[in-house]
């Protein structure tokens, strides 16, 4: 048996067949690995094997409910097989057990829809991301994840025109995720503030890093500040219908040093994408201005700070990203033990310390060491928070297949039911 079908086989066993096959059967996945007769009959057998699940709801098949690939599926269920997923799951395992009328066309998907797949891998294992998955030293074999295994015939798929030397960086940043250390460059390794060892994506190239950047550089910090009175408005509103329609407080604590640290944010976005009946009627402009940049990290939004607590020093380990914070609600100053008056809030990125002001932005590099503290006794501290990819640094095609990346992953995840809300992708 080939190593397409093999890893066809070890995603079902996963239960994550589902994802991969629903991506090779959207129109776009196809992209041209050759013009031959063969390749277009290819496509259009395994387009076949789902026209019964487009065609009926209740079919008890298909991607949706029940659980692609049960264990212990129902009589009832078990005989819709031509119309389920029963009937694919079986010609992509390479199963014989059940016997169709057309003969033929059994025999012809199977085959077909394995060449399909050796093709595509063959073609994406010359690319240069291709390249950087066999560096693997578990390369082919059984212990490597499924997901990088199949990663450069997705990409070669979604991003067709993309050159080797469009991606020479993106293919690096694969390498280091798959364990080559060694990619780590100097002005990294050598910076007491930037803990390298933390690092878990990592891409070479980027050039040098400083822990607070000019804000002025980004449109996005332009647009929050000009656009400050409307967001506290929406800040306000969302205040007033903080728990959703089964109880639940939208401020949460997403990971234990949150909890902590009395840190708690009002999620607008995970992971890049909208969350699921979030009341985003009520911050229209918020909205429209964070997704004008390619969001990333694991949570953007409202982030509270109680009195006298604070963030304890960690880094995010993530050297693609970056990170606005906009002061909403910043507490007044203090009076220090020299009896000076002096900022309640601060941040401090690397060596550097800064405070967050009303309507103004600071950005920085959170790979360097960071901590915060909110120091006013009474009052807390609150500001918009915006991860996203480092548009001063990475091409566009970089951010795009870096996202495309993180989304097939937390689609993996979530098939591997290991994904929730804060869990890290890459």
């Amino acid at each position: 048996m080939t190593m397409a079908m093999l890893q066809w086989r070890k995603l079902a066993s996963f239960g994550l067949l589902a994802v991969v096959v629903q991506f090779f059967c959207t129109a776009d996945a196809f992209a041209p690995i050759s013009t031959s007769r063969n390749n277009f009959l290819s496509r259009q057998a395994l387009k076949s094997s789902l026209h019964a699940k487009k065609k009926s709801k209740n079919s008890g098949g298909g991607f949706g409910g029940g659980g692609f690939g049960s264990s212990s599926p129902s009589k009832k269920k078990a005989a819709r097989g031509k119309s389920g997923r029963g009937d694919l799951l079986s010609t992509l395992n390479d199963d014989d057990s059940k016997k169709k009328k057309d003969k033929f066309s059994r025999t012809f998907v199977k085959s077909d829809q394995e060449q399909l797949l050796n093709d595509l891998a063959a073609k994406s294992a010359e690319t240069v991301i291709g390249r950087a998955v066999a560096s693997s030293p578990e390369y082919n074999s059984p212990d490597m994840d499924p997901f990088w295994q199949l990663l450069p015939s997705l990409i070669s798929t979604k991003f067709p025109t993309a050159s080797d030397g469009d991606l020479k960086r993106v293919a690096k940043m694969v390498e280091f995720s798959l364990g080559s250390r060694g990619l780590l460059e100097d002005d990294v390794i050598l910076d007491r503030w930037r803990p390298h060892e933390e690092l878990h994506a990592y891409m070479p190239g980027l050039g040098a890093a400083e822990p607070f950047l000019d804000p002025s550089q980004l449109a996005l910090c332009q647009q929050l500040s000009e656009n400050y009175e409307v967001i506290t408005k929406e800040y306000e509103a969302l205040l007033e219908q903080r728990f959703d329609r089964k109880g639940k407080d939208r401020f949460q604590s997403v990971t234990s040093m949150n909890y902590d640290s009395g840190w708690k944010t009002m999620v607008l976005f995970y992971n890049g994408h909208r969350i699921k009946d979030f009341p985003y009627n009520l911050c229209p402009v918020t909205t429209r201005i964070m997704e004008s940049v390619p969001l990333a990290g694991r949570i953007a939004g409202f982030n509270r700070q109680q009195p006298e607590s604070g963030i304890p020093l960690h880094s995010d380990g993530n050297n693609m990203w970056l990170t606005c914070q906009m002061g909403i609600t910043v507490p007044p100053h203090i009076t220090n033990d020299a009896g000076e008056d002096v900022p309640s809030a601060h941040i401090r990125v690397g060596p550097e310390t800064r405070h967050w002001e009303e309507g103004q932005c600071l950005l920085y590099d959170t790979t360097y060491e960071h901590e915060t503290y909110n120091a006013h006794p009474t009052e807390e501290r609150v500001v918009l928070h915006v991860d996203f990819f480092n548009t001063l640094k990475m091409t566009k095609l970089e951010i795009d297949v870096l996202q495309y990346i993180y989304d097939m992953r937390e689609q993996f995840m979530k098939a591997e039911g290991v994904a929730k809300v804060g869990a890290q992708v890459l």
